[in-house]
């Protein structure tokens, strides 16, 4: 760290408190003439100083003092340094003045708010500046200055962004695809990713204007993270590392991270929730970074701000909308949805009631409504924090809405079974059955009378008996299961319609792979259950608490066959869903119909930030 010094004197034997013999002396010797001389110079066709300034600014060992002697100088003349001197002020923009002392800082801050009010041509170079030091340089990853200087180092960051945003109101609209073009690539480090996610989500905090681009920028990131690290893969790793100390499964999986060169371990994380997988690890890192800042935005002193929660609720469901709903088989991104509603009640019922119509409008694409249908079964059965009087209203909306598509279609000439013409109902009742798996505990308990009249008002029977045959296309353990719980309760019974169905094993037409083709796919609907159990480590402890695991019903009427669960995962007996569920392609905003346009993606350290308007390290 070097003293500040506004001033620019010969170093002698007088110097007071300075160790003369081990200290360097200051540089004090400059070459050439003031910044002014030399821009007239420079007019003239004289460019000797001006080529010096160049080469002296560019002096690894500059001095905080020479720092502040140049910017001072190139405040004086600011209005002179049009276009034509742009490659002077790229030098002056490299100057290191991060990590220097607080003069240093003032001084260079002061300077860029000038040039940006004088020079608005130089707006685009200065937020780029800004914007390359939101990730962590290599000199950073030395322990030892690393706690030190980040902080402070980002804090200066956000203080020259705030101020170039109040010299010049359009500042947004150039900001974001330099926030884009900067975002790291996804094989970095856990720690860099975490550092330019954090800090971009800073920005949103003073430039409210961009929190919707910003959320869903770093969203689509991680989407191409979470699809290229499938479920299996995940379990695959981190069970083999639990019977190898020595990690050596992560030299099996497909990509490995780009660690920056002295980078510290992950392994040195406060909460020891460490993932093996490397991909699993940055996922981990970016979901504890994401919903840390939703839980801090949305709560003002520790209480819920609602007027603040439902405009953060908006722009989360506009993004998931936009690319976490067509995503087809992400695990763990749209978790931050299912942790945004467990705050309040009426935002459980806002998302449900949002999927609910995206699911019954016929100008949506077959593929999204069945998403919507998926997204609302898993929603429904696995949030613990979904009284049931909430799940009921739900089935309350659906099951009718299943009837009164078997009125306009089990006389018509198009009743049979077809995924291709039924997909929506299809999904919807598997919806349904998924349901009432979980949830059918719930709604006969305290009442058993009045529970069972409930079910039994749904007429479960008309919706499997249909000329549809819902039975035949749903995912086999789910057919199962739902057949063990109705058969219990004498609601309906199945398994005439599954044997019938198990001896016409007739092939299921479908063009998911890009043309029709015939095959006996156990999982025609390409199922996909987007709130199954969350893998991840240190993000998963927020999901926890609110996640209802599967426990398998103990009354032996219930008679379905267990399979042999790998131990290891977050929910180790969850769930009876465990390996039934075919692992497809995963692509990122696409449909699961679209597996002929592969896109071949690349597949963390430190605690989640306290508050994002506090020091975010």
């Amino acid at each position: 760290i070097y003293s500040p010094s506004c001033h620019l004197k010969p170093v002698g034997l007088s110097s007071v408190g300075r160790d003369f013999l081990n200290t360097p002396p200051k540089k004090t010797v400059r070459f050439g003439g003031t910044v002014a001389n030399t821009l007239a110079k420079l007019q003239k066709g004289d460019t000797s100083d001006y080529e010096l300034i160049k080469h002296q600014l560019s002096d690894p060992d500059i001095k905080d003092a020479q720092i502040i002697s140049w910017l001072q100088e190139f405040r004086t003349c600011v209005t002179q340094l049009g276009k034509d001197h742009e490659q002077l002020i790229y030098v002056v923009l490299k100057l290191p003045w991060l990590g220097r002392s607080q003069a240093v800082v003032e001084e260079y801050l002061a300077f860029l708010s000038n040039l940006v009010s004088a020079q608005t041509v130089y707006l685009r170079a200065c937020l780029r500046m800004v914007v390359t030091n939101f990730a962590p340089s290599k000199i950073y990853y030395n322990a030892s200055v690393h706690s030190h200087y980040l902080p402070r180092t980002f804090d200066h960051c956000h203080q020259a962004l705030q101020l170039i945003a109040r010299y010049v109101p359009s500042t947004s609209r150039f900001l974001m695809p330099i926030l884009s073009d900067k975002f790291p690539f996804v094989q970095k480090s856990s720690r860099t990713l975490e550092c330019y996610v954090h800090n971009l989500l800073r920005v949103s905090v003073y430039i409210p204007d961009l929190r919707r681009d910003i959320l869903e920028l770093i969203i689509s990131k991680m989407l191409t993270l979470d699809v290229s690290a499938p479920r299996s893969e995940i379990e695959e790793v981190e069970s083999g590392a639990q019977q190898d100390a020595n990690g050596a499964s992560q030299d099996e999986c497909l990509f490995d991270m780009d660690e920056e060169e002295d980078a510290p371990l992950d392994s040195s994380r406060a909460d020891g929730a460490v993932m093996v997988h490397p991909v699993a690890e940055r996922l981990d890192t970016m979901m504890a970074v994401l919903l840390a800042y939703i839980k801090d935005i949305c709560h003002v002193n520790g209480s819920l701000d609602i007027e603040k929660t439902k405009a953060v609720y908006r722009d989360l469901v506009s993004v998931f909308d936009k690319v976490v709903l067509p995503t087809h088989a992400s695990c763990h991104v749209q978790y931050y949805m299912f942790y945004l509603c467990s705050f309040r009640l009426g935002l459980a019922e806002a998302f449900l009631d949002h999927l609910w119509k995206m699911l019954q409008a016929p100008n949506q694409p077959p593929v999204l409504r069945q998403a919507a249908a998926g997204y609302m079964g898993s929603f429904m059965a696995r949030a613990k924090f979904l009284p049931v009087s909430t799940v009921k209203a739900c089935l309350d909306l659906l099951v009718p809405w299943l009837h009164l598509y078997i009125d306009s279609q089990d006389a018509g000439s198009k009743a049979f079974c077809d995924i291709n013409l039924h997909g929506p109902f299809y999904t919807a009742c598997q919806a349904v059955f998924y349901t009432l798996i979980f949830r059918h505990s719930a709604i006969l308990e305290g009442n058993m009378k009045k529970g069972l009249a409930y079910l039994q008002g749904l007429n479960l029977e008309r919706i499997v008996m249909c000329q549809l045959n819902p039975l035949r296309v749903c995912l086999p353990a789910v057919t199962n299961m739902f057949a063990a719980i109705t058969r219990k309760y004498q609601l309906v019974f199945c398994y005439t319609i599954i044997e019938r169905n198990n001896r016409n094993l007739l092939p299921v037409v479908s063009c998911s792979t890009g043309g029709n083709s015939v095959s006996t796919n156990t999982n025609p609907l390409d199922t996909f259950f987007p709130f199954d159990p969350y893998l991840l480590k240190s993000s998963g402890k927020l999901i926890e608490p609110i996640y209802q695991v599967w426990e398998e019903p103990s009354d032996c009427m219930i008679d379905v066959p267990k399979k042999q669960v790998r131990k290891g995962s977050m929910e180790e007996e969850d769930d009876f869903l465990h390996g039934e569920t075919p692992q497809g392609d995963s692509v990122v905003g696409m449909t699961p119909g679209s597996y002929d346009s592969h896109l071949h993606s690349p597949r963390s350290f430190g605690s989640p930030p306290v508050s994002f308007l506090q020091r975010p390290f």
